[in-house]
């Protein structure tokens, strides 16, 4: 008898590697290795500098194969500036790339998975779908319009009117859609998207790289006489981080050994550096960012991790992947942003809870933690780590969508 045919799932998303991503080849190979036959239609990696990358070029089409995962990359307008005609180019030209090959040349799929953002992907899947007949699973990592409006990005009400009615449009075409929070999954309720068309999985971090860190923490990380608290990724208008400099002042005038290392870069680290030195805080450190497989030991060399996002109703229901980051490496978390992600640290009992843009409470649970034993520092991480072994991690959650792409591809 020969063996049942495997379910080909068809990956389509604008970012893969060697681009930073979520959803990117740590997630292929996972599901080859749960026995998926795994295509990826993505483009030519530029994400975040606008560049393409070295060993690259844009052209009509190049195919490789990594680890069993077939991957194909379509042409694109290679833009991450400030730009919005740029981005707007950037988002439309991989969509319609995507929408082209997807349509007249790609191999016919048992389901398409398509990430968001940028929506433009949402709007490809649709139209693959249309004309080819195979079932999406949407994957909604921004809620759109709402994180641009959060952000900064788009404040016409007009055109983020225009973003939510394409947002509906799409919604309507995904056989089912998964969200990253329990709170997006109420909002998109609330916006008439259907109970039994939604699912909640949470994000992963990338385990490999953070359980393997390669490199050390240079000779400006504090010393362990200080109490080191990390934020890790990166600083902008979003993560509000003004609130750490007002909590480390607050805590250098009180004379206590709080230290705040802030690693990453980011439009707003200029800006932070030049407001620390004004006020003289000698208990913030700016390290630059650092590739993922050395994140790794800077977060090991942490006392606590740091996770601030401004106060917003969007942030509200928002869960930040550095998160699940932090819990892999069994530190205890001190979590400053309100709603899913505060209920997810209270839940694993992993850290402590502060209200987000509030810099006296973050002062406060600064120095809550800085007074806690050794060991009790050690068994919040501990906590933290088997909150994320149980519920977080990567072949529970790519478990997950397999359940969901074989039932709506029967």
């Amino acid at each position: 008898m020969s063996a049942p045919r495997r379910t080909r799932v068809l990956l389509l998303t604008q970012w893969f590697d060697p681009e930073p991503t979520f959803k990117g080849l740590v997630f292929a190979r996972e599901l080859v290795r749960q026995g998926f036959e795994v295509g990826v239609l993505t483009g030519f990696p530029n994400y975040p500098g606008g560049k393409v990358y070295p060993g690259y070029r844009i052209q009509w089409l190049q195919r490789e194969v990594i680890d069993g995962v077939q991957i194909t990359r379509v042409p694109l307008y290679p833009n991450h500036d400030q730009s919005a005609i740029k981005r707007v180019l950037n988002y439309a030209s991989f969509a319609a790339s995507a929408t082209i090959y997807g349509v007249l040349m790609a191999k016919r799929a048992d389901v398409m998975y398509a990430y968001h953002p940028p929506l433009t992907v949402g709007m490809a899947a649709a139209l693959i779908k249309l004309f080819r007949r195979i079932p999406v699973v949407y994957d909604i990592q921004d809620m759109w319009p709402d994180t641009l409006r959060a952000t900064g990005m788009l404040n016409n009400p007009k055109a983020l009117d225009m973003v939510a009615r394409v947002c509906r449009w799409v919604y309507r075409r995904m056989d089912h859609i998964v969200v990253l929070s329990p709170g997006f999954k109420r909002l998109l309720q609330q916006r008439g998207v259907p109970d039994s068309k939604l699912s909640v999985i949470y994000n992963w971090a990338d385990e490999a790289a953070l359980g393997a860190p390669v490199g050390q923490v240079p000779a400006a990380f504090p010393g362990a006489a200080q109490f080191r608290i990390l934020f890790a990724g990166n600083m902008g208008k979003a993560q509000a981080l003004d609130t750490v400099l007002n909590a480390a002042s607050l805590l250098q005038t009180r004379g206590r050994r709080v230290c705040w290392v802030m690693l990453g870069g980011g439009v707003e680290v200029e800006r932070l550096k030049a407001e620390a030195a004004k006020r003289q805080l000698a208990n913030v450190v700016f390290l630059p960012a650092v590739p993922m497989a050395e994140v790794g030991a800077y977060l090991n060399a942490a006392d606590a991790l740091l996770v601030h996002l401004r106060k917003d109703p969007l942030f509200e229901i928002t869960i930040p992947s550095k998160t699940q980051a932090y819990m892999t490496v069994g530190r205890p978390l001190l979590m400053a942003v309100d709603g899913d992600a505060a209920d997810l640290v209270r839940q694993s009992g992993g850290g402590v809870v502060a209200e987000s843009e509030h810099a006296e409470g973050l002062a406060r649970a600064a120095e809550q933690l800085a007074a806690m034993p050794a060991d009790a520092l050690a068994a919040m991480g501990d906590k933290a780590q088997r909150f994320y072994r149980g519920h977080l991690a990567l072949a529970e959650g790519v478990g997950k969508f397999g359940n969901i792409f074989i039932k709506i591809s029967a």
